[in-house]
């Protein structure tokens, strides 16, 4: 199962088995990690599950949306490696993957 490493808000790290077909919102919010609230239940509808894609993970996921990229055009803190962790999906190449959460989720 790949592991996928979450960095939260306040510098703490939590490496966590994610399974394959689930998404990185899926891996944080099943093991209780605070940081990515998810209001949308993973919709792609609120952004509140906003992370930064280390540069070496991010050809692992498919490409952005139109509609993902809209919502984080909104979202505090955006920057060029921000990505909604409910459009990830984890495959078995993503072992290794970081994410860092935003701190302006929720």
């Amino acid at each position: 199962m790949p592991m996928v490493t979450y960095v939260l808000p306040d510098g703490s790290e939590h490496a966590i088995d994610v399974p394959c077909g689930q998404t990185v919102m899926d891996g944080s919010v099943r093991n209780n990690l605070p940081g990515i609230v998810a209001e949308c239940g993973g919709s792609c509808s609120c952004a509140t599950c906003h992370v930064y894609v280390d540069p070496d993970s991010q050809a692992l996921f498919d490409e952005m949306t139109d509609e993902e990229r809209e919502l984080l055009e909104f979202a505090d803190g955006a920057q060029a490696d921000s990505r909604l962790s409910c459009q990830l999906v984890v495959t078995t190449e993503c072992d290794g993957v970081r994410v860092t959460v935003s701190a302006a989720n929720g």
